[in-house]
């Protein structure tokens, strides 16, 4: 299947000056951490693209959210930003470059943050994953994420330490085998980032969210991941986009080739067997 073919953009009143242009990956669900990213970045002075895949969702428990592409450009309209949004099969290999070009022709401007958000997540484990399974998980999570940094410094023109590359991650891998392993690709590709772009003054973190439920958890899913949390609750999506927010900011310019763990305390990520 080809990569994106349309492009969608809501405009805003007009600003002093052009804001800095922020691309998101994975912000197709209203109830997503892809979606609350989108709109903290705008709330905190950026324009903001971002990509989804409806085919995923509907085939994921939770299923398609209809409208919400529309929902959260109009959201950032609402905070003074531009948004454009793009639906991209990110596991076709010439996505990433595809995506990137269009962001940044509909700006007329470089990226400057550029947000993972996305996600293939279907859980089985060591004896019941299959290859296919496998092989689409490293393409999305890790194939995708690769391309999607390569894309972002290939073009990065923005003043030295202005960049920020910022992926999202997970260590659950018992009973989530190919989600957790290509994940952990992801962390060691946004971290080489982080020492390779040195030159670019592009700083790439990593950050775990913990247990937020967005949709996918069950009931008892939920109840083992708030007795296991030290804090005794599940994380939010704003918690997510607040920390997201900071690193992007010119006051998160220092931390640099970081695993930061925004988790409430949590150490042991139950596995089926528990939850």
């Amino acid at each position: 299947m080809s990569p994106p073919t349309s492009i969608n953009e809501r405009l805003s009143p007009p600003e002093q000056g052009p804001r800095p242009v922020a691309l998101v990956t994975g912000a197709g669900r209203r109830r997503g951490l892809g979606a609350a990213i989108v709109t903290r970045l705008a709330e905190t002075g950026w324009d903001v693209a971002f990509t989804y895949w409806t085919p995923y969702d509907s085939r994921m428990p939770w299923g398609r959210d209809a409208g919400a592409p529309e929902w959260l450009s109009a959201r950032v309209a609402e905070t003074g930003a531009r948004a454009v949004f793009l639906e991209a099969d990110l596991s076709e290999p010439a996505a990433a470059a595809t995506v990137v070009d269009s962001v940044e022709a509909a700006f007329g401007r470089h990226v400057t943050a550029l947000v993972l958000a996305h996600a293939e997540s279907v859980a089985s484990g060591l004896l019941d994953t299959s290859v296919e399974s496998f092989d689409r998980h490293f393409a999305v999570n890790a194939r995708a994420g690769w391309l999607l940094i390569q894309a972002f410094a290939e073009r990065f023109t923005g003043p030295y330490g202005s960049g920020r590359i910022i992926a999202l991650t997970s260590d659950h891998t018992v009973g989530n085998l190919p989600y957790g392993a290509s994940k952990g690709a992801l962390d060691r590709i946004t971290l080489a980032a982080a020492q390779e772009l040195a030159a670019l003054g592009v700083t790439a973190n990593v950050v775990n969210p913990g247990p937020v439920d967005t949709g996918w958890m069950t009931d008892r899913v939920r109840e083992t991941l708030v007795k296991a949390t030290p804090l005794g609750r599940l994380g939010t999506p704003g918690e997510c986009a607040r920390l997201v927010g900071f690193l992007c900011s010119p006051e998160g310019g220092w931390i640099n080739g970081q695993l930061l763990c925004s988790n409430g305390g949590l150490q042991h990520i139950p596995g089926h067997e528990d939850a």
